[in-house]
């Protein structure tokens, strides 16, 4: 079921399956996708958990206001929870989603039951990447793509500090072919366990039985 909420200043739309009164579980999407880069992931959770799957400021339904601090999209995840009554989740996050979802766990840890990083990139500043040339994509705002990418070529150096904050049991997945440093943030991650599977960037739609495998093998059962 698609719903909305009035978070932090700005309308976030999220999927909700499963039990509502199951553990919750988290899903954060990447850069221009939205709750339906979870297709077929929300349904073999929702066995098990309730279910949600947002679309973060900039992106899908949710509301595009033009600023884009990646502190602040955790805020906006944090706001969501405390709209919904969840004192604790479990939180998944793909790649720009992982950002996300590791500035959550560094700033409010007591919130985080669990987390998995999906290939996400590292805090240190990322080099060597070609520039942001827009399309006609539509399905997202392009000012949160170049803020985005401003923030990840320079970030604030206490980011890469603030990892070592995560005190929720942490699994990261690094895609073997991915030009990102996915293992530099499992190795700033206190006890976080890093898994190496044969996949680019895009590991749950890429190898998707094997991500589903090890991300239910980290999460046991609730």
């Amino acid at each position: 079921m698609i719903r909305e909420a009035h978070v932090n200043g700005i309308k976030l739309v999220y999927r909700e399956e499963g039990d509502p009164s199951a553990p919750p579980l988290l899903l954060i999407h990447g850069r221009t996708a939205d709750h339906n880069d979870w297709n077929g992931i929300t349904q073999h959770f929702a066995a098990r958990y309730h279910v949600l799957a947002l679309d973060l400021r900039g992106h899908g339904a949710s509301d595009r206001p033009g600023e884009y601090p990646l502190p602040g999209m955790a805020e906006d995840v944090l706001a969501l929870l405390d709209h919904l009554g969840i004192e604790r989740a479990t939180v998944i996050g793909h790649s720009l989603g992982g950002v996300v979802s590791y500035h959550l766990a560094m700033n409010h840890p007591g919130r985080i039951e669990r987390l998995v990083l999906e290939d996400p990139p590292p805090a240190y500043p990322l080099k060597g990447r070609p520039p942001v040339v827009e399309d006609d994509s539509t399905g997202f705002d392009w000012r949160m793509v170049h803020d985005t990418e401003r923030q990840m070529l320079d970030p604030d150096p206490a980011w890469a500090a603030g990892l070592g904050r995560i005190t929720a049991p942490t699994l990261v997945l690094a895609g073997t072919t991915s030009h990102l440093d996915a293992p530099d943030v499992a190795a700033r991650i206190p006890g976080a366990e890093l898994v190496r599977i044969e996949a680019g960037h895009l590991i749950h739609m890429d190898a998707r039985k094997e991500f589903l495998r090890t991300v239910d093998a980290f999460l046991g059962t609730p």
